[in-house]
Formats: structure tokens, sequence, C-alpha cells
């Protein structure tokens, strides 16, 4: 059986004590620049993997962070999660930590046994959360027994947690700017039920950029549904079918999906998307470049945001303080194309 490379291995190597290489492996060695690197050089020579198991068992720590996440509908794709996951995933895997990821389910109290199941059982140190809305019970709970966590999205006060979120308000802020610089002065929205925590926070900055540029409202300009295509299409034809003169110039949706949906219609109808009306998504999925016409959108950094967490989260476990600043918003980017222009 070949033997595996230990601490004393590596600091023969690198001509240091064992206490230095284990505090370096830990980050916490106060060295200098070509001490560390010679370590590190020592690592990758001898092929040198901590020892987790015998680690958490000194320490109590597992090295595992609990995830779960209320999955797509069967034949949906969701490039903003599976981007998401792949930042968390491979930050987890550079610091040697694990995920364990766990069923959602849509029941509060069977979604609350999930994380009581784990937390008793000590078979994590932590959670992310990214299905975040009013008053969450999750994030409630875990507050309450004070188990680190992080969530990409955020609450509502009183609920007060380390988050990092896209600055959806923001978001919506230049895609109107956006439209009123080419001339429409309607401007509609394509929005998610009226409960959603996420919308909500994107159409305050839709009513914020309206005032703003003085622009008018209607109640009927504005449609409501789930964020899919077949929202997108009825809530484009519900507007389509208002009098020309009374109907939007423009819309902004809440996700792409949706924006296909509505672009899907306009078409249908013999209506030319940009010229006879703009449409702008959210989430700049790789088909809103590859779609004709391509779609304006709104890019999220989902899988920087996902390593960022990671990161903030991982360092909390090992400081034991939580990382400053403890709440962020991403300011999201506007990507130009075809379905704006005139």
């Amino acid at each position: 059986m070949t033997r595996q490379t230990t601490l004393k291995d590596v600091a023969e190597r690198a001509k240091v004590s064992f206490q230095t290489v284990s505090k370096v492996v830990n980050k916490n060695a106060n060295v200098s620049p070509e001490t560390e690197k010679r370590i590190w050089d020592a690592i990758d020579e001898l092929n040198y993997h901590p020892n987790y198991t015998a680690r958490s068992l000194r320490v109590q720590k597992t090295r595992t962070i609990g995830y779960s996440w209320r999955p797509s509908q069967p034949g949906r794709y969701n490039p903003i999660l599976d981007n998401f996951l792949q930042g968390m995933f491979r930050n987890a895997e550079r610091h040697g930590y694990y995920f364990l990821c766990f069923p959602f389910h849509e029941d509060a109290e069977k979604r609350l046994g999930n994380y009581r199941d784990l937390i008793n059982s000590k078979r994590v140190d932590a959670f992310i959360l990214s299905t975040v809305n009013y008053q969450d019970p999750c994030a409630e709970y875990l507050l309450e027994h004070e188990i680190p966590f992080y969530a990409f999205g955020r609450s509502a006060k009183p609920q007060d947690f380390p988050f990092i979120d896209v600055d959806g308000g923001l978001g919506l802020e230049l895609a109107v700017n956006h439209l009123a610089e080419l001339g429409h002065q309607h401007i509609g929205a394509i929005a998610w039920p009226e409960d959603s925590r996420v919308g909500n926070d994107r159409m305050e900055g839709y009513f914020r950029a309206l005032r703003e540029h003085s622009l008018p409202t209607q109640n009927n300009w504005i449609q409501r549904g789930e964020g899919d295509h077949e929202t997108g299409y009825a809530a484009m034809e519900a507007l389509l079918n208002l009098r020309p003169a009374e109907r939007p110039s423009a819309v902004v949706c809440m996700n792409d999906e949706m924006a296909f949906g509505a672009l899907a219609k306009l078409q249908e109808r013999g209506l030319k998307p940009g010229k006879d009306m703009g449409v702008v998504g959210f989430d700049d999925v790789p088909a809103a470049r590859l779609s004709k016409p391509s779609l304006t959108s709104l890019s999220q950094p989902a899988d920087q945001i996902g390593s960022l967490i990671m990161e903030r989260l991982i360092t909390w476990l090992e400081t034991d303080k939580q990382p400053d600043p403890a709440q962020e918003l991403i300011p999201p980017h506007l990507v130009v194309r075809e379905s704006t222009q005139p």
C-alpha cells in the first residue's frame, strides 16, 4: 500500500517546521512570500492532500455545506442556477469543502424538517440559501439557532442576514432609461406575481425610472404571471389587444423566458420587435444572443456571485467572524441587441 504523504514530508521538502506547513495550509501563517511559495511547491510536488477526516474529528467540523433549491420544471433549463452552482462548486473544491444537496419542499414545515435533521445530526457546518422570499422561514430558523449561512437574495426587515444579491431594481432602471432614451413614452412590464420578493424589488426600479423621466403608467400595461415562455406570450397578446394608441410601445420583462414568449407573439402578429415594440429581458441567458431577433437583456454574473458567496461563507467558518461587508448588491449590466433597435 502506498504511504500517504504527511505534513512532516512536506515540511522536510520545504525545509520548515510541520507547524508552519499546517498554518500555511489553513491560511493563518505569517511567513515570507518566498517561504509560502516553497511550501506550496512542495505540496504540489508531493501531491499532498490534507486529512480532513482527522481534522474534522479534532475540531468537530464536517467541511460540508448544505444546499437546497427549488428545481426547474422537467424539460426546462435554468442557466442562471447552473452558473451559480458552478461558481460555488469550484470555490468549495478549491478550499477542500463539499456540498450536501437535499430536496426542496414547497411545504414550509417539511422544508424546515430537512434543516433540523441536518443540524441535529451534525452533518453540515453551514448552509447556502438561494430561494429566499419575504420573512423566509428557513432563514428565520437558521438565525434563531445561530447556524452560519449565506443567501443569494434578500428578505425584508426585520430579517437581517448575510447575503449577496443582484440589484434588480437598478436593472429595471437601466432598462427603462435605455427605452426612454430611444424615445419610448409608454413603457409596460411583464412581471411576476405580486407576492414575488425578487419581482417587487425589480418593479421598484421600473416605477422609479418612470418617475424620473416623468412617464405615465397604467394598470393594463403591467401583465403578471409565472416566469415562463407561456406567460410572456399571453401577456404580449393582452397588450396587443389594446387599441394601438392605448398600448405601450416597449416592455421590460422579469426574465428572458418571458421576453422570448413576448417576441414570439409579436412576430406571430407580423410585428417587428424593436421597430414596432421594444422588448428587454433579464438574465442574458446564452439564447439571448442567438434568438431572432437577438434580445436586449440585463446580465447578472451568477457564477461570480456563487464563487463569492462560497468564499465569504468559508472565511466565516474558518475565522469565526462574519466577512465585512456581510450584505452586498451586485449591479447587472445592460446588453443592447436587436430587440430594442428601431
